[in-house]
Order: structure tokens, then sequence, then C-alpha cells
């Protein structure tokens, strides 16, 4: 296949992608001509009311799920058409992942499950910049226990730390916070905002909470499987507001 690039500044895009699922009487339209960028450094909330569409636009652009038609690019590499062999090695190159669950490898030390993408890429580690992230996500005295011996917000600065490890073009968070108590969601969400800010990490988060959202440089809102407008430099109550116009 040939791989297509485009010029646009964005660490993601996405030109009039659409999305279907079910046939006839049953089909659904989850994503309906949606075209929308993130651009580098940004750290990017998307929200919307149940079944606005927020997790599948999410998986479409990194790869996760198909379009039926449109196009989404990360980077300057248009994935729409790869094959799940050269999707799985674009997304371990150029995208990481933060799970609401964790997702760590419960026999595994902290610093291992930090490595673990590196390892199964048969990459070496940058020593200097696994010691800034562990520095800045205060690790330091923790890599050597095990999941089970971390706290909730422990377990998901190793997810950040393993997300981040690898320089990815991008970081998906698929509601970071959800499965934490408020005081360690803050924690986590400090983290993502710094990772932005401090690092230059593009993030891109599925949020229900305004909360969390706030936390973001930008809010994009969806609805019916449309982008239905935008918040810029959110807060709780901005966000809310936005929320309430839906319907949400």
């Amino acid at each position: 296949m040939t791989t297509h690039t485009i010029t646009a500044p964005s660490a993601v895009a996405a030109q009039s992608i659409t999305k279907t699922y079910g046939t006839d009487d049953t089909q659904v339209t989850a994503l309906d001509d949606v075209s929308v960028a993130f651009h580098p450094g940004d750290f990017t909330a998307i929200m919307g009311p149940s079944g606005s569409g927020k997790s599948t636009l999410m998986h479409c652009l990194a790869g996760l799920d198909t379009v039926d038609s449109g196009q989404v690019a990360i980077g300057k590499t248009v994935i729409t058409g790869m094959s799940d062999h050269q999707l799985t090695i674009l997304r371990r190159k150029h995208v990481g992942f933060i799970f609401q669950a964790f997702n760590l490898v419960p026999t595994l030390s902290a610093r291992d499950n930090i490595l673990l993408p590196l390892d199964l890429a048969g990459t070496k580690v940058d020593q200097a910049w696994f010691d800034q992230i562990i520095e800045v996500l205060g690790l330091g005295d923790r890599l050597a226990h095990h999941p089970h011996e971390l706290s909730g917000g422990q377990q998901q600065r190793v997810a950040v730390a393993r997300a981040l490890l690898t320089r990815p073009d991008v970081v998906f968070a698929d509601e970071p916070t959800g499965a934490l108590d408020s005081a360690t969601g803050t924690e986590v969400l400090q983290l993502l905002a710094r990772s932005a800010r401090d690092m230059g990490q593009t993030i891109i988060m599925v949020t229900h909470d305004p909360h969390a959202a706030a936390y973001a440089d930008n809010v994009v809102l969806l609805k019916d499987g449309a982008i239905v407008g935008r918040v810029e430099d959110p807060t709780a109550d901005t966000v809310l507001a936005a929320l309430a116009e839906l319907g949400a």
C-alpha cells in the first residue's frame, strides 16, 4: 500500500469521516461527516451526551476502528486503509494509550510495565528521557513495586509513564480518571496537563466530567455523531453551560 502524507501541522486530523453500525432498520450513525484537527502540544477533551460518538471518534482517530468514509492522519501519515499489521507498527511508534482500567500487567514491576512497549518493539530505552518522566511523575521510589502494591493514583501514573516513554505523536486517554477518587483524579489530570505544557505532548482525552475537561486547553463537543462546538480555555462552569445547551 502507498503511504500518503499531509502537510497540515496537526498531531492528529480527521477529514469528513463517517462511521455507521448495523444495517437497514438497525443502522446507527456514530460519526456523521466529522472533520477535526488536534495541534501538537495541545491537551484536548472530547465531550458530549451519552451516545454522541465520543469513544467512536477516539477509536477511529487511533486506528482502533475503521471509518466508512473520509480520512484520518496521525502526524503526516494517513492511516485510513492501512492493514492491521501496519496500524500495529504505527501505533507502537507514534501512539500512547491511557485507559480507565490502567491495563498494567500484574506480574511485572512498575519499571517493567513502563518499559513494556519498548520491549515489545525491541527498542532500547532512552535513559535520560525515562529518568525525566519518572521524575516528573514522582515514581522514583515505586519502580520495583508490582501493581497490587501501588495505589490507584500510582498505577495510573505508571500508565501515563508507559504512554509517554515512546515519545508518541499523541496520547489518547479514555476516561483516565473514571476509576479514581476525586483527589487522585485531580493528581492525574494535573500530570496530563503538565505533560502537554512541559513536554509538548499532544493529549486527546474522552471524558464525561466537566471538572476533568477544565484541565484541558480546549474541549470539542459532539452530539449525534457530529461536532457542534468547541470551548477554548475551559472551566468547569463554561463546560457545564456548553453541555446544558446540548441537552447533556
